[in-house]
């Protein structure tokens, strides 16, 4: 089933050309169903191109679902036209007087600096502790999950000695869980971050229940005892050139930055990558959507 964006989203011009099932508001009215209400809170700084990416797996569903695009109101976005962000997303402020089934917060450029130097960390603690009581199931993605780890269950985030970066193959460590059903014994998750945390820290949290872990990486996905948390540290929904783009824009800045792993053919740059990561991404998504939100959330949970 689709996905409900608006007409005009940039996004819905990209996924109809991918064969995408999205499905606009006008035709939404005419379906006799409750759609399931997600909610995004786009940290990214490229806006427009997280919105594809995420939207392009959650169209991969089996029922409608009706996307709200959240934005943080206390930090201006050098990045994406402030028209843009009226037009598209939903001032945080308003969330108050919604609930959701579903939410996504992502990953951010900030993770070198601690939570609470950066300009909008108060206002993501709101969205947070908001989430607990009106949101079903949210899921944190990469410094998203470093921030929902650190403000709900007190693990705090250490710097890395060089950036994280590249393809890392990991193992379920809990094979039945629903989150990670079908899943390959090992699955490939891009990372891209300066940051991690102690294995302990996670492990000795009643609370906390550890999902996939990489020998490289670390832990990988985490969720709640609940199911009402997943926090994942990786970029599943990357696209093929999302990595390349990152090097070759820091390389450009100057930075010493190292070749992606595993992730450029005879690790040149010159040569195109391929995603070896898509199906785990649609799998990992479709569950999250399957067994975490639709098959749990109350009917009337959004009234």
């Amino acid at each position: 089933m689709p996905i409900k964006i608006p007409s005009d989203l940039p996004a819905n011009e990209i996924l109809e050309k991918e064969n995408i099932f999205a499905i606009t508001e006008k035709r939404a009215l005419t379906q006799d169903i409750r759609p399931l209400k997600i909610a995004i809170v786009n940290l990214m700084p490229t806006k427009e191109v997280t919105e594809t990416q995420i939207l392009r797996l959650l169209a991969n569903t089996p029922i409608q679902i009706e996307i709200s695009l959240i934005r943080i109101e206390s930090h201006f976005s050098k990045n994406t036209d402030t028209e843009y962000l009226k037009k598209f997303y939903i001032p945080s402020s308003e969330l108050q007087n919604k609930k959701f089934d579903g939410m996504i917060i992502t990953g951010a450029p900030v993770e070198q600096l601690e939570f609470e130097d950066v300009d909008y960390w108060n206002e993501l603690c709101k969205i947070m502790d908001y989430a607990k009581k009106n949101v079903f199931s949210t899921l944190y993605v990469c410094w998203g999950a470093f921030a929902g780890l650190y403000h709900l269950y007190g693990v705090r985030k250490y710097p890395l000695p060089k950036k994280l970066f590249g393809i890392f193959m990991n193992q379920t460590l809990i094979k039945n869980d629903p989150l990670v059903r079908g899943f390959d014994d090992v699955f490939p998750i891009p990372q891209s971050r300066h940051a991690t945390f102690r294995k302990e820290d996670i492990r000795t949290n009643k609370n906390l229940v550890v999902l996939a872990q990489s020998t490289e990486a670390g832990i990988t996905l985490v969720k709640s005892k609940d199911n009402r948390e997943i926090f994942m540290t990786g970029h599943l929904e990357y696209d093929t050139g999302t990595l390349a783009s990152e090097y070759f824009r820091d390389i450009e800045k100057g930075l010493d930055i190292d070749l992606p792993k595993n992730y450029f053919p005879n690790n040149n740059p010159s040569i195109m990558p391929h995603s070896y990561w898509r199906s785990t991404a649609h799998l990992f998504y479709s569950n999250w959507l399957n067994y975490y939100v639709y098959q749990q959330t109350p009917f009337n949970f959004t009234e």
